[in-house]
């Protein structure tokens, strides 16, 4: 498991070793981390947006121990046969899952990056740039890697924040499947009717998700 602390010593040790700059998005248990939502967590989930970026954290990783792992009992088949399934590198009870430019079938929009939570900049030879993402999208992309435990983190953050904006989750996840995302809606609604039964949902939220699915455009107003 990787706790806090040792997750900010492990990306300032990286970034005393990578040989450029490189940038990256944290989205998953280790983001909840940034936010004081969980103590540790096994799963470091990381996203970068060009694969020479992410090919020089996986040279330190192997430096320090890592090794790679298969995916095969952590994804379910569907997104196993994604292209943009992550490469897993795990040392003892801690792993990196790690995804270049894409989530599966989903991306950093233009929103996700204008609304993000926080940057930590760990700077050593060269600097490492974490960017951490709103929780709003760190809901939605627990629901579309749909491991184990990802369904826990999510009710997690939903009861802990009673301030969470589901309209700018909905409109994300619209605008994910009307680029390109065609499970974003499923995974979506699939997450909002397991919630409903632990938290108060408005119904609102998923008529959106089906005309959307439908082709139909929400009303404002």
């Amino acid at each position: 498991m990787v706790t806090y602390e040792d997750q900010m010593e492990l990306f300032r040790i990286i970034s005393q070793n990578i040989g450029k700059d490189v940038e990256c998005w944290a989205f998953g248990g280790n983001a909840m981390m940034f936010y004081g939502y969980k103590d540790e967590t096994k799963d470091v989930d990381l996203l970068f947006e060009k694969e020479g970026d992410r090919a020089e954290f996986i040279r330190v990783l192997e430096d320090l121990g890592f090794s790679e792992t298969s995916p095969r009992n952590i994804y379910v088949p569907e997104k196993l046969r994604d292209k943009h399934k992550p490469l897993m590198y795990s040392r003892f009870l801690s792993r990196f899952d790690l995804f270049v430019k894409k989530i599966f079938r989903t991306v950093i929009s233009p929103r996700i990056k204008e609304e993000r939570y926080a940057v930590h900049d760990f700077k050593g030879k060269h600097n490492l740039r974490v960017n951490v993402l709103r929780k709003e999208f760190i809901v939605l992309l627990k629901a579309v890697t749909e491991r184990d435990k990802d369904f826990e983190d999510i009710l997690t953050i939903v009861k802990k924040e009673k301030n969470l904006d589901w309209q700018l989750l909905i409109d994300e996840a619209i605008w994910q499947h009307q680029h390109g995302d065609s499970f974003v809606l499923i995974d979506v609604e699939k997450m909002i009717k397991e919630l409903k039964q632990y938290v108060f949902i408005e119904q609102k939220y998923l008529k959106q998700l089906y005309a959307a699915a439908s082709g139909k455009r929400r009303k404002r107003g």
